[in-house]
């Protein structure tokens, strides 16, 4: 090939990948609101695909009502009542079954404010894991769900005040299952309320929740 034709070799050489160091660790603000979307986002996707695995519907495919009771520190506490749906999936393992299910819940908190009754309402939408043992405790559950919440007007006590109306709420929970035909529940959860980082400042709220369900 003529010289005035060559082509620079260096233009076609292949070019060593380039790994460029991460900038800033992703802080809690933004880890947050990630980690609880993508939470979200296979929990409902697990309801919807669900039914491919296990079509048939039982006693474990019924919907719920729940009432609930809270309380948190400072003198808060809160009534809750809802709906669940169970899902059309399960995980069958050797010691353990895996279900899940979805609740829709409304309720108050009621706190104090320079000695005053401040009122919000709380309306949340939650997808629920639930662990069940295949033994003799196969009564007994152990469950963790993360949610979207809207509790409006915004939480306040005389020590803390939420910034933003839409929180996460997060729980974990035991609880044993009753009846004649196991259509009822108790449960013992702990729940945790914040903007994960969403906007400043951010103390949260932990209430610890008494919740009685029944099949319908």
């Amino acid at each position: 090939m003529p010289s005035g034709d060559s082509v620079d070799r260096s233009v076609l050489a292949p070019r060593p990948a380039v790994i460029r160091a991460p900038g800033r660790a992703v802080t809690t603000r933004r880890a947050l609101p990630r980690f609880a979307s993508g939470f979200l986002m296979i929990a409902l996707l697990g309801a919807r695909t669900g039914a491919a695995a296990t079509p048939q519907r039982d006693a474990e495919s019924a919907r719920s009502l729940f009432i609930q009771s809270g309380f948190a520190e400072a003198d808060v506490h809160s009534v809750a009542a809802g709906i669940t749906w169970q899902w059309d999936w399960r995980r069958r393992y050797r010691l353990f079954t895996l279900t899940g299910y979805s609740e829709l819940v409304v309720g108050q908190w009621t706190s104090k404010v320079e000695k005053d009754s401040h009122t919000v309402t709380q309306i949340g939408f939650t997808p629920v894991l639930r662990l069940q043992p295949r033994n003799a405790w196969s009564a007994w559950f152990a469950e963790v769900g993360i949610g979207a919440n809207v509790i409006t007007p915004r939480y306040r006590t005389d020590s803390k005040e939420f910034s933003t109306e839409f929180n996460f709420g997060d729980h974990i929970g035991v609880g044993r299952v009753f009846g004649r035909d196991a259509n009822r529940e108790v449960a013992l959860r702990l729940q945790h309320f914040s903007n994960g980082g969403i906007e400043s400042p951010n103390p949260g709220e932990n209430f610890l929740q008494l919740r009685y369900s029944q099949q319908f």
